[in-house]
């Protein structure tokens, strides 16, 4: 943890040590909860895909990893003991510039990927596409509904094929609207 000035006392990515994002046990690494800082994560070949901060890492990352389960398998971290957006923003600043070119995830057309709850239309079926415009008015948060649970179900399978075994639960107001976001468990 940085003690004096945190932008002053950000290590480089290259000092900080690899973390698997998911143990052997299928859990994020449970010092995490609570904790303010910047992170990296990375793909399965260690490729940087995103860098952001958050006053609850572990929350932040469990929302990654729903939303982008194929790039969410190293970590690098650093934590800081009082929130200051200031300080947050340029460490991860200082880590982009490191890499030499913006990741993938915080690209402009992508960062809504990694930060917003999912929207589920973009992954309707022909099928579903007719059922939603025939649909009346009241009907259509049934069919977004639908879809939103046939997605949760693609994600689901998706994280326990990774070994996955935390405990994920999906905001239900949401799903009426067509979105897949987690509820604080």
């Amino acid at each position: 943890m940085t003690s004096g000035s945190p932008i002053a006392d950000t290590p480089s990515l290259a000092q900080l040590p690899w973390l698997p994002y998911i143990d052997e046990e299928g859990q994020l690494p449970p010092h995490l909860v609570g904790k303010i800082g910047v992170y990296a994560i990375f793909d399965e070949g260690r490729s940087l895909q995103f860098v952001g901060y958050s006053r609850d890492i572990a929350m932040s990352l469990k929302q990654h990893l729903v939303r982008q389960p194929h790039h969410c398998y190293w970590l690098k971290l650093q934590t800081i003991d009082r929130p200051s957006r200031t300080a947050l923003d340029g460490m991860s600043q200082a880590w982009i510039a490191e890499n030499g070119s913006v990741p993938p995830g915080n690209e402009a057309g992508a960062i809504a990927l990694w930060t917003q709850d999912i929207d589920v239309r973009p992954y309707m079926t022909e099928a579903d596409h007719a059922a939603y415009a025939a649909s009346e008015d009241r009907d259509k948060a049934k069919t977004l509904k639908a879809i939103a649970r046939r997605v949760e179900a693609t994600i689901l399978d998706t994280l326990k094929a990774r070994g996955v075994a935390i405990p994920l639960r999906f905001d239900p107001k949401l799903k009426d609207d067509g979105y897949l976001g987690l509820k604080s468990v």
